[in-house]
């Protein structure tokens, strides 16, 4: 049974301890500074401490889930252990040539998921260092296939995927919040405003990841001449937002860029 080590069990650490433990095919061990406030996974059998080192030295394969600014603290700690192990770095703007310069002899993944992981229905993108090879991807696949779906991209495009899928879930939880709200405005009771928004959503998306229809495919189906659908797409339009959703995804990845830039910089 592969052995996977999580460090830094904070709220992306601890869903991927909590999938990986309860599909009972690994056997997890996760450290975080205050483990009292994720006591609850050691019912699914994993093994919680404090100590980095351990989880690093019990693994066959780490989760780095630390913050990026500890990312340099935390390997100058462990990459003695790590030797010929899978580091896989969901550690945001930290590249594959950084991570390698701090675990020279460790295989590096670096992956970006978001926080649909945490109920299984994450979507992960990663890349590999030069140093992996094609059964180690299996192992990886079979690993971040736990968490949800996945999809192998070049480093250069990581950056854009953070801002767009890593970030993703903010716009979509503010677009269900200002469906809800206008669900109330026209007098839906609270719940019911919520949870028809919520749906709303996740059935679309469903519906077009299910069936390969295009999204504008999907909008033709719901739109009729003269109906209510044209008229709440016409006051959408004239809104722009196709434009502050392109808009706000330039600007992430920008941002993304120039965090990656500073801390590259001062590692």
């Amino acid at each position: 049974m592969l052995r996977v080590g999580v460090i830094g069990a904070g709220q992306i650490g601890s869903a991927i301890a909590k999938a990986l433990a309860g599909s009972g095919k690994y056997r997890v061990i996760a450290s975080r500074r205050n483990i009292e406030s994720i006591k609850d996974l050691e019912r699914l059998g994993v093994d919680l401490t404090t100590d980095n080192r351990r989880v690093a030295g019990a693994s066959d394969a780490v989760f780095l889930a630390v913050k990026p600014n500890k990312v340099s603290l935390v390997l100058r700690e462990v990459s003695d252990l790590l030797d010929g192990k899978l580091l896989i770095s969901v550690a945001a703007a930290i590249p594959t040539s950084r991570l390698g310069s701090l675990a020279p002899r460790a295989k590096i993944i670096r992956a970006m998921p978001n926080v649909g992981l945490i109920v299984k229905a994450g979507f992960t993108a990663y890349c590999r260092g030069p140093n992996i090879t094609e059964s180690d991807v299996k192992v990886v696949q079979e690993l971040l296939g736990e968490l949800g779906a996945y999809i192998e991209v070049d480093e250069d495009l990581m950056d854009a995927i953070t801002a767009l899928s890593g970030s993703g879930p903010a716009y979509v939880a503010l677009l269900i919040e200002a469906m809800a709200y206008a669900g109330l405005k026209v007098g839906l009771p609270r719940d019911l405003a919520y949870r028809s928004s919520a749906y709303t959503v996740y059935g679309t998306a469903k519906l077009m990841l299910e069936t390969g229809l295009h999204p504008s495919t999907i909008k033709e189906m719901v739109l009729t001449p003269g109906g209510t659908t044209i008229e709440g797409i016409f006051y959408l339009e004239e809104g722009g937002v196709r434009t502050a959703v392109m808009k706000a995804v330039e600007a992430a990845t920008k941002r993304a860029r120039e965090i990656a830039e500073k801390l590259n910089s001062s590692i």
